[in-house]
């Protein structure tokens, strides 16, 4: 138990925005001068792209990796593997970035959100069970905020079925869950370089698999469908251009040789912190399977509105008073709140695809997702990096203890 005292000096913390928050330095510089130098800035004709997926591919133990522009174009290449028919359901969570639901809609698959576990903001295999129906196509598992997803039960009801699995692990590099890294559960993995990431290059993604099958349509769709280095090349299907640029390849790659140290420090430091306040009444620190490794993109609080007053927005607003800029409730709506889905606005006036939509596929009453509403409530995402010391931890835990016990 801390025994800070309940007035705390404000402390500024390094934040992922900038330099310092980020492991970003001299071997990113080399690259990209050796980048430069060669003048060759495509990665159909480069080499550090493709270094990267090898050396991605190797350090997953999966057979296939391939790079893409952002996290979401990683997403949408793996749902454009899968390659559903108009109006096939792809179950996803309601708690995620809309780049991981825009895809589903550009494929002509619905998404059909399950509710998920209050405590971590995950799908659980419970509730993608309570929305299967016979025109699911693929399940789509996000990994949020670092904390690996119960994945045995998910991929039994998977197999059970015959449904592909997609991973989102935009926010969850080298996470793992019973010994086995989150990326390699399911049909493919997908994984995002964004700013904020365990690892960035401002944006980039990176897709993975060991099926061949999917490997060779996520390579097309990330080229216009162009058969490169095939016999009779051709554009063989509607397929977009995401190609990764030798820049962004460069500065993976210096980037990828720091993952272990991000994954360290951070985790380390989270670990303190939850040994520093979870004593704090009103106040949970993160759940995780006990076979779970968590690498903290975020690290949040559950907060309970009953015993501190005003909740996770409450505890927010004081915790700004002392310089640390939190974030309740993580997205403010659950997705299928959000314009683009509830009001369908899609391609033109059309409403595609939902226009294809069984009725209780898009039926979002709020009684069917208790654990997306309460989650929501009362979770509070707390800024974080791999540049935390330990003290910038006392000083956290310091305030958020003063916040909730003056």
């Amino acid at each position: 138990m801390s025994n800070s005292p309940l007035s705390v000096e404000v402390l500024s913390l390094p934040s992922d925005q900038s330099a310092e928050g980020r492991l970003l330095g001299v071997e990113e510089l080399e690259n990209l001068r050796a980048t430069i130098s060669s003048g060759t800035l495509t990665s159909t004709k480069g080499s550090f792209v493709k270094q990267l997926e090898c050396e991605f591919a190797g350090r997953m133990g999966t057979r296939f990796c391939h790079a893409s522009s952002s996290g979401s174009a990683a997403l949408h290449t793996a749902f454009a593997a899968i390659d559903p028919e108009p109006g096939d359901e792809f179950i996803t969570t309601p708690i995620t970035d809309m780049g991981g639901l825009t895809p589903i809609l550009y494929q002509g698959a619905i998404p059909v959100f399950a509710d998920v576990d209050y405590r971590t903001c995950n799908v659980t295999a419970e509730t993608i069970k309570a929305r299967l129906s016979e025109k699911t196509k693929a399940i789509v598992v996000t990994h949020l905020f670092g904390n690996p997803c119960d994945m045995d039960p998910i991929m039994e009801l998977a197999g059970k079925h015959n449904i592909p699995v997609v991973e989102d692990c935009a926010q969850a590099f080298e996470a793992t869950y019973k010994g086995k890294k989150v990326g390699t559960f399911g049909d493919l993995g997908c994984f995002s370089l964004q700013q904020g990431k365990h690892i960035t290059t401002g944006e980039g993604g990176l897709t993975i698999t060991n099926n061949e099958e999917y490997s060779r349509r996520v390579f097309l769709f990330v080229n216009k469908a162009w058969g490169y280095g095939d016999p009779n090349p051709d554009h063989y299907f509607v397929a977009l251009n995401y190609r990764m640029n030798e820049l962004t390849g460069a500065v993976a790659l210096a980037q990828l040789g720091k993952l272990d140290t991000s994954v360290t420090n951070r985790a380390r430091m989270a670990d303190l912190l939850t040994r520093k306040i979870d004593d704090i009444p009103g106040i949970e620190t993160p759940m995780i399977h006990p076979e779970a490794t968590h690498t903290y993109w975020k690290y949040c609080l559950t907060v309970d509105p009953d015993q501190i007053p005003g909740g996770a927005v409450g505890l927010a607003g004081k915790l700004k008073a002392k310089g640390i800029f939190s974030a309740p409730r993580y997205i403010q709506k659950p997705a299928f709140a959000c314009q683009v889905i509830a009001e369908q606005r899609t391609f033109g006036n059309s409403r595609f695809p939902f226009t294809l939509a069984r009725p209780e596929a898009v039926d979002y009453a709020k009684e069917k997702f208790p654990g997306t509403y309460k989650g929501l409530e009362r979770v509070l995402v707390l800024p974080w990096n791999e540049n935390y010391t330990s003290e910038h931890i006392d000083y956290l835990a310091a305030a958020i203890r003063a916040s909730v016990l003056d």
